[in-house]
């Protein structure tokens, strides 16, 4: 049974910072891309940041310079460090791991982070 189990999320005042965990169960995790996507109340989910097996990183362009994904295969984790948080950054933020090759994606349940101007 696949689990991506996510945490560390909270509240947290403009211009704080966070850092959000995954953790992966029942998939070979150095084969799978790893991703952090966010959804807000109203909004679209959308893509915060990305990493490939080999450490190839993207971001989202409203994240570039504040957000820091990484991942420890060996712990089979994924690390997403929020940095300069801001209100538009409140979400709920779900870990995804998405394999080209199987066609298979999953996603965790998600871990709300909260803004404070």
């Amino acid at each position: 049974q696949v689990q991506l189990v996510e945490s560390g999320g909270g509240s947290v005042q403009s211009g704080g910072s966070l850092r959000l965990s995954c953790v992966a169960s029942g998939i070979p995790f150095g084969f799978y891309r790893m991703g952090w996507y966010r959804q807000a109340p109203g909004k679209q989910r959308e893509l915060v940041a990305s990493i490939t097996r080999g450490g190839t990183t993207n971001y989202g362009e409203s994240v570039t310079g504040r957000f820091t994904i990484s991942r420890d295969n060996a712990k089979k984790m994924v690390y997403l460090q929020l940095n300069s948080l801001r209100p538009e950054d409140t979400a709920v933020y779900y870990c995804n791991a998405n394999s080209a090759f199987s066609g298979q994606d999953h996603w965790g349940q998600g871990t709300q982070v909260t803004v404070s101007s």
